[in-house]
């Protein structure tokens, strides 16, 4: 098992939201089929089959923990899975 496919584990499975890397949170976002847009310190993602935005800011150099909810919570919503 690679390491976004731990990251994804990760973050399914409920376990502390606090402490998953921003970068490594953008890169699955991305590998998960998320288009990027940058402005400023705000990371916006979108994909054309899912209806919300994440608007995703870093704290420090981790994902804020009701981000990676949202991130979460779309994943369950949408059942998206890596390498679809």
């Amino acid at each position: 098992m690679g390491k976004y496919e731990k990251l994804y584990e990760h973050i399914l499975m409920r376990r502390s939201d606090a402490n998953v890397p921003f970068d490594s949170l953008c890169f699955l976002l991305k590998k998960l089929g998320f288009d990027e847009r940058i402005k400023g310190d705000h990371h916006i993602f979108t994909r054309d089959d899912v209806e919300e935005i994440l608007n995703m800011q870093p704290m420090g150099d981790k994902g804020k923990p009701y981000q990676v909810k949202q991130v979460r919570d779309i994943i369950l919503k949408y059942q998206i899975h890596i390498g679809e």
